[in-house]
């Protein structure tokens, strides 16, 4: 049997999230400071070469079933293509995905595709162009519009949109953005803003809830959940839209954790494994892999990080702190 990557409460990681630069061509108001962060170091990065190995590793000595490489914005890492295809040439072969703010799609996903990339997550907070632009900071929206097209038309489908909203910003912009992916065949997903943000600005007092989201959505359209045992550890609660067949996912990561059927784990671009996303420590792997660690010793080492991980986040609990580092350098 292949071992597994097993915490001490039971759970089992086969999602696999690896980021592949902490860098980003965006820079959201929730995410980063309008000046950006100091990035990291280039020899600090997992070349290529290591991060299909340590990929490697998790497939076929751990179990992972699921690869999904994230940023900072994974489209702005030289070698994307390559390091897909060769993810896709391991056997088994993991399901591959991707997210992404989505500019340089156009360009990008066709190859992908060809390459082995299965499906896309496409950041889209807003149907305005103003609203975007003081959102990210940057006046691209139609990038990223024509950028999910070409996803669609390149066949990474389901095409799925992640939107965070923004009280006072975007929030009512909910129904809106609803319409406008169900007409164009997106799955959307609204995800509540997590205190992941550098400037550890965010207030759980004015974050939109997903209690909120949902009437929001019921003030036009007929939602009902879709049956339990279909989420099994995805993160988003699915709801059928108006009979269906559309559907449109909540991820209510702090008002209704999901943390006993976490399934993930997560792998930086400089090479430490997180055991959660709001850890407050890592593993590292790329010490150990640069100094001649054979795959059997980085396998121990990756089922040693994931042995401690905690129950849940503790986002409730006065003692909770957010981690050191914001979420473009850890990865979704």
């Amino acid at each position: 049997m292949v071992p597994q990557l097993l915490d001490s409460f039971g759970r089992v990681a086969t999602d696999l999230r690896v980021s592949l630069t902490d860098r980003c061509n965006l820079r959201c108001t929730y995410c980063m400071p309008a000046e950006g962060l100091a990035w990291l170091p280039g020899p600090e990065l997992l070349t290529n070469d290591e991060v299909v190995r340590l990929v490697e590793v998790a497939v076929c000595r751990l179990g992972v079933r699921e690869v999904r490489f994230t940023g900072g914005e994974p489209l702005v890492r030289r070698g994307l293509v390559d390091i897909v295809s060769r993810t896709a040439r391991l056997s088994p072969r993991p399901e591959i995905s991707l997210t992404s703010n989505g500019i340089g799609l156009t360009r990008l996903a066709a190859p992908l595709r060809e390459a082995g990339l299965d499906r896309i997550n496409v950041s889209l907070d807003t149907l305005r162009p103003d609203t975007f632009a003081r959102l990210t900071r940057r006046d691209r929206w139609n990038d990223v519009v024509d950028g999910l097209a070409a996803a669609a038309d390149a066949g990474l489908t389901p095409v799925k949109v992640n939107s965070v909203l923004m009280r006072g910003t975007n929030d009512h912009e909910a129904p809106d953005l609803l319409a406008w992916c169900l007409e164009r065949g997106y799955e959307l997903r609204f995800i509540e803003q997590m205190p992941l943000d550098a400037q550890h600005g965010w207030d759980r007092k004015t974050m939109v809830t997903a209690d909120e989201i949902i009437e929001r959505l019921e003030a036009r359209f007929s939602l009902v959940s879709d049956d339990p045992s279909r989420r099994g550890s995805a993160p988003a609660e699915s709801f059928l839209v108006d009979g269906g067949p559309g559907r449109v996912g909540v991820i209510a990561s702090v008002t209704r954790p999901f943390c006993g059927d976490c399934d993930r784990v997560r792998l930086t671009a400089d090479g430490q494994v997180r055991n959660c996303l709001f850890a407050r420590s890592e593993s590292d792997l790329r010490t150990a892999l640069r100094a001649g660690a054979d795959d059997a010793e980085l396998a121990r080492r990756w089922q040693d990080a994931m042995a401690g991980k905690l129950p849940g986040h503790g986002i409730d609990d006065p003692s909770f702190l957010q981690p050191a580092r914001p979420m473009s350098a850890i990865g979704g």
